[in-house]
């Protein structure tokens, strides 16, 4: 039999009652959208600070257009807010918990066995 490593004590209690099919649904289907190699750069740059997409394009290397069809994919799934300053948009996480899932991500693959 295999030793359990789990430590109840360092995680939040874990509802008894089984999610249902269609949050099930939508859970993949989050996970599917931060998934995405660039738009966890775009969650990553956006956690330092606010910026229009043109710096986000110039700080990812790709094109503004490319971007922005990125940065409406978040914005729909309501990861992140537009704010208008004249013509320009600025883009910034819409609240904490991108980069909560992102930290916390990030702690249990650095995890040791």
């Amino acid at each position: 039999m295999q030793e359990s490593h789990r430590d109840d004590s360092l995680c939040g209690q874990v509802p008894g009652q089984r999610p249902s099919e269609e949050d099930i649904a939508s859970l993949a289907e989050f996970f599917r959208l931060i998934g995405a190699d660039t738009r966890l750069k775009i969650l990553l740059a956006l956690d330092a600070s606010e910026l229009c997409a043109g710096d986000l394009a110039d700080s990812l290397g790709m094109t503004p257009s490319a971007v922005s069809n990125q940065l409406k994919a978040l914005k729909q799934a309501r990861l992140i807010t537009v704010r208008r300053e004249g013509k320009m948009l600025y883009y910034r996480l819409a609240d904490c918990h991108p980069r909560e899932i992102i930290h916390l991500a990030m702690m249990h693959l650095k995890e040791e066995d």
